[in-house]
């Protein structure tokens, strides 16, 4: 018996002391956590088991261990998934209900208004995104995994209507909602999120305005531009010149009423052929019926250059230059709807400022509204409802040429003249990525085709 038992023993200190194939000494059981026959030290998965190791991508860490990600959709023959597409891939997509906390907002939320930031520190990209009830701010960094890291509520009460951009790392938000002013809010703040999704607060409130329609901010100048404002007020809904140099400590330096009404404007720091104006900072209005230019240099005195309009207006809507600052596009959002063209792009030529010319029409493949373009290189980005995001190719548009050239559509059911889908499409950021927003779908990312 004695016999036996040492025997026993020293088995048991064999094994104890066994060695793996890089001599390490082992234990029996403690060291193979997950009992694969592979000891921790060496395994590429110590707590699942996997006795192959298998490695798909080749980065230490077996596939038994990987976190799952999303997966982007590639268009493929003229799909991505559910949605039609021509040349653009969807990376991923954010629900209304995702891009809110515990259904914050009720049942009736909706998507509006989008724009981007770039962190210059980290290069990291955000998606900051308007809903009825807040603004979202998301970490598309990882355009497959996109995370939201904190919601902004509205300042008064919900809106379909809010706008945002961004300047000097913060974000100005206005709205629709009565009472609302102007919310800033200080986007390094989205560096150190540690348990999103976060409820902030502004860091300023501005209200020396109440409900505005939308903004746009002049990065050169320091220059918030406030329009569609109330219409009975000292400017009678035209742009309020707002000097933001400072973010958190807006000021507010008169605006431009003689132009009546703005829906949106472009102001930029003018670099473009007519050089009876280099230097100088121009307002292009998109005012209703009409398209104003004016020079909003001196903030106490601006100037009206000259108006323009064209045949068959619906609603001049919003505007942008190409980056040569030859022609200005222009969609007027109510053509389709109530005279029945196709979507219509408009395009003038404004090589003299004081003698702004209609050039000429581009019309799109559907009947479906369009809303916001922006001008991206060759490149214009129109937002246009039911037909989704369409990209235009505008690198011929001295020989009033347009060609479409890519889509992406978010409501697979219609192209018709009606107020869903795509309200808004951000293509500046440097990745390549593009983040849209959609009314009833919320946010996509979706990037070009390799």
């Amino acid at each position: 018996m004695k016999t036996v038992f040492f025997k026993l023993v020293c088995l048991f200190i064999c094994v104890g002391l066994s060695t793996s194939c890089k001599n390490e000494i082992i234990g029996a059981v403690a060291n193979d956590s997950d009992g694969d026959g592979i000891i921790n030290s060496v395994d590429n998965c110590p707590e699942i088991a996997n006795p192959n190791q298998e490695d798909l991508d080749e980065n230490g860490v077996g596939d038994a261990c990987e976190v799952e990600t999303n997966m982007s959709t590639p268009c493929e023959n003229g799909m991505a998934g559910t949605y039609p597409c021509n040349g653009y891939d969807l990376m991923s997509q954010l629900t209304l209900s995702e891009l809110s906390i515990n259904g914050f907002g009720g049942n009736t939320i909706e998507g509006n208004d989008s724009w981007g930031w770039t962190d210059p520190t980290t290069n990291k990209e955000y998606a900051l995104v308007g809903l009825s009830s807040h603004t979202a701010f998301v970490d598309v960094s990882d355009p497959v995994n996109p995370v939201l890291l904190g919601v902004l509520p509205t300042a008064t009460v919900n809106s379909i209507w809010r706008d945002i951009k961004v300047y000097q790392n913060h974000a100005f938000i206005v709205s629709e909602a009565p009472g609302h002013g102007m919310q800033v809010f200080d986007l390094t703040r989205l560096r150190n999120v540690v348990s999103p999704p976060e409820t902030f607060t502004a860091d300023t409130h501005f209200t020396e305005f109440g409900s505005a329609h939308n903004l746009f901010i002049n990065e050169t100048s320091g220059y918030a531009y406030i329009v569609g404002t109330n219409r009975g007020g000292a400017f009678s809904g035209g742009a309020l010149f707002i000097n933001i140099q400072n973010p958190t400590s807006p000021v507010s330096e008169g605006g431009f009423g003689a132009g009546g009404y703005s829906h949106d404007v472009q102001v930029i720091d003018y670099t473009g052929p007519d050089t009876d104006h280099t230097g100088k900072e121009i307002l292009v209005g998109s005012n209703e019926n009409e398209i104003v230019i004016a020079d909003v240099s001196n903030k106490a005195n601006p100037i009206v250059l000259a108006t323009v309009d064209y045949s068959n207006i619906g609603y001049t809507h919003q505007g942008w230059f190409t980056e040569d600052m030859n022609h200005f596009i222009v969609g007027d959002e109510l053509d389709e709807r109530d005279i029945g063209n196709n979507t219509r792009t408009l395009i003038f030529d404004l090589t003299d400022l004081d003698n702004p010319i209609y050039d000429f029409d581009y019309l799109g493949a559907t009947r479906a509204i369009d809303h916001n373009g922006y001008v991206n290189g060759n490149d214009y980005f129109l937002a246009s409802y039911r037909a989704g995001v369409r990209v235009l190719d505008i690198s011929q548009i001295a020989s009033n040429t347009i060609t479409e050239v890519g889509f992406f559509d978010t409501y697979p059911a219609s192209d018709s003249a009606n107020f869903n889908g795509v309200w808004n499409v951000y293509p500046f950021f440097a990745s390549g990525n593009i983040i849209i927003s959609d009314i009833e779908r919320g946010l996509f990312i979706i990037r070009k085709s390799d």
